[in-house]
């Protein structure tokens, strides 16, 4: 697949609650030396703003896109010895600290769902508005596509991926005409997909839930790509990479992801001391202090400016305690 030139990654990509994240950072990072390790480094845009905002920062950029790393590193040469890169999934963050030589990180930073990258190039097959081949993998070199999923699959799972992962109101439905039409000819492109939806989702519901499409696509894309499976891994991990003073911050696109996150950081944030006990016993202490108040999310003139902004939950925590 050939590369978009080298000036388009910073023309299209528009980084989500950028300001933010640098700002949440800085208590962190500020004017030392630190590391941060960005678990779904993309086309650099927040990594970009955090070196360029912290001179003494040194980058890890993890992606599993194979050509994301190498866009992101064209974007990011600028930075020289202060950026390197591993080419893995982000649960892998143990491997990659030992490969990468760091006891302990000042930051973590996950930007979950799909890339501006993956979205934008047609042949990836993430975004039904295109004509393009049933895909999905964030990583085009292993794994199971999108047309494997919808090929191979039973009936019962088909459905179960569809309600739990696209929140699809008529996922048996959905499931039922994708089984139908496998038969008659295997699923290999988008447009018949899409067709199949716009008439099997009721007119109804089309006029006030978006494109049925959608939460489809949605569904497919995060069974592909293993990505809450591989996020219940990440999360601990991350979090027992955290240096004391460090500062984790996630922004999720689904209700889902930014469960196990909330979830992921209430349990750390609270005391181990059992409730009976008058006073706090030595390493009992919460682990993590929460930094955000609840989920933050993207403003009205962000939204505007960009549409991709609109489902953010932002949440931040910083490490205070040792791990129990």
């Amino acid at each position: 697949m050939g590369s978009p030139p080298g000036d388009q990654p910073r023309a299209r990509h528009v980084p989500v609650l950028l300001d933010r994240i640098v700002e949440l950072f800085e208590p962190a990072l500020g004017n030392r030396p630190a590391v941060l390790l960005d678990a779904t480094l993309g086309l650099g845009g927040h990594s970009h703003a955090l070196l360029s905002a912290y001179p003494k920062l040194r980058l890890i950029g993890v992606d599993r896109d194979p050509e994301a790393l190498a866009m992101a590193g064209r974007r990011l040469a600028e930075f020289g010895d202060r950026v390197s890169y591993a080419h893995a999934v982000y649960d892998e963050l143990p491997d990659v600290l030992v490969q990468q030589g760091v006891p302990a990180l000042d930051g973590v930073l996950f930007d979950l769902g799909v890339s501006s990258l993956q979205l934008d190039v047609a042949e990836r097959g993430f975004a039904y508005s295109q004509d393009a081949p049933l895909d999905m993998r964030m990583n085009p070199t292993t794994g199971k596509t999108a047309a494997d999923v919808l090929n191979g699959y039973e009936f019962g799972e088909l459905a179960r991926i569809l309600r739990e992962y696209g929140e699809e109101r008529f996922a048996g439905k959905i499931a039922k005409a994708i089984v139908k039409a496998r038969e008659v000819e295997p699923f290999t492109t988008s447009p018949r997909l899409v067709q199949l939806l716009q008439d099997t989702v009721p007119a109804a519901s089309k006029r006030t839930g978006g494109h049925p499409a959608k939460r489809t696509f949605q569904a497919l894309r995060i069974e592909v790509n293993g990505e809450l499976e591989v996020l219940r891994r990440a999360l601990p991990a991350a979090l027992d990479s955290l240096a004391l003073g460090g500062r984790i911050v996630v922004e999720s696109y689904h209700s889902l992801e930014d469960r196990m996150v909330k979830q992921a950081f209430a349990a750390r944030a609270g005391s181990r001391t059992p409730l009976d006990l008058p006073v706090e016993l030595p390493g009992h202490g919460p682990e993590l202090k929460l930094v955000t108040r609840g989920a933050e999310q993207a403003g009205d003139q962000e939204i505007a400016e960009n549409p991709r902004s609109a489902s953010v939950r932002l949440r931040a925590a910083e490490r205070i305690g040792e791990h129990g």
